[in-house]
């Protein structure tokens, strides 16, 4: 299985979000830190869901990074997080 569809996969499962995009940009970070841009080392998750309501964006980030501290282990570097609550404005 992919990073990308494990982060989905455990994201769908946890939050039964409206809204989510799991975006693989690795290839933006060619030559970052010896990245060579390939496989998935570098991820960004757009997420909107219920769950998220009433709670901080550094709370809303531990929670995702917490979930996928697996895929972490195995070699994800960056993950970010645009994490909202529905009626939440959003840049995307």
């Amino acid at each position: 299985m992919s990073v990308k569809s494990s982060i989905a996969g455990k994201l769908e499962a946890a939050f039964s979000p409206e809204r989510l995009e799991v975006i693989n940009e690795s290839h933006l970070h060619a030559g970052h830190h010896g990245h060579d841009g390939e496989g998935e080392t570098h991820m960004r998750v757009r997420i909107v869901s219920a769950a998220f309501a009433g709670m901080g964006r550094v709370a809303r980030h531990r929670a995702i990074n917490d979930l996928v501290a697996a895929e972490f282990e195995a070699g994800l570097h960056a993950l970010a997080v645009e994490a909202a609550a529905p009626g939440e404005p959003t840049r995307w």
